[in-house]
């Protein structure tokens, strides 16, 4: 499947992305070009505020630049129709969140489904690949559980499950460890760096930590007031 992908799978050329908030003029992303090769693990570094997430949200199709390009798979985003961005984000890129952002009334399963279930994919097929997504992640024996009857750690492999389901060639992560301790950590940066070397994933992760980013990323962008200060 690499062989015939472009070798950058994606770029951006002076992206900016600014908001009003009354008579001043927030910009959030100023400027950022950045390039992120197939099967890259990248790290975007910098404080709160910095542009991390506004520049994830971007390249998620969650929200449109206010200039600039931003080429995915040779296509440019900043010029796609809403229907388009939506087939994007079911298609291309799978979203993991600090907050694990599941439904608290769906089981694992039906979380993991749910991707799915917007893809069009038969009922059958879904529930199979949930189940197989879910055992993969050593969740087999908690299907049927509700979020609320998992640990932060079971929720954040059912949230990575779930970004895997339409089976996606890029994971966007955002402080994916945010809100686990120290060993649930390393347990889930262990899966998305077996998801990069084994799968042949790129992933870019958001993170303030210089160590996480320093340990699991091949490459690590700064981000400051919304501009690059170092990559």
């Amino acid at each position: 499947m690499w062989a015939h992908m472009p070798t950058a799978l994606l770029t951006t050329q002076d992206l900016k992305k600014h908001y009003q908030m009354g008579s001043t003029t927030v910009r959030a992303l100023d400027g950022v070009s950045i390039s992120v090769q197939a099967g890259e693990f990248l790290a975007l570094l910098g404080a709160s505020g910095s542009g991390k997430s506004t520049l994830l949200n971007l390249i998620a199709g969650l929200d449109h630049p206010t200039a600039g390009a931003l080429q995915i798979f040779d296509r440019n985003l900043a010029r796609m129709s809403r229907e388009e961005l939506s087939l994007h984000r079911r298609r291309n890129v799978g979203i993991i969140f600090q907050s694990f952002n599941l439904i608290s009334t769906m089981s694992a399963a039906e979380n993991v489904a749910l991707s799915m279930m917007f893809a069009d994919v038969p009922r059958a097929a879904r529930e199979q690949r949930a189940r197989q997504l879910l055992e993969s992640m050593g969740l087999g024996d908690r299907c049927a559980h509700r979020p609320n009857e998992l640990s932060g750690g079971e929720q954040q492999r059912v949230a990575i499950a779930r970004a895997l389901a339409n089976d996606p060639h890029l994971l966007l992560a955002d402080e994916p460890t945010g809100n686990l301790d120290s060993r649930t950590s390393r347990d889930i940066m262990g899966v998305l760096q077996d998801l990069n070397v084994t799968r042949g994933k790129t992933v870019i992760m958001v993170t303030h930590d210089p160590a996480l980013a320093q340990k699991y990323a091949h490459r690590t962008i700064t981000l400051m007031d919304g501009t690059v200060i170092e990559s």
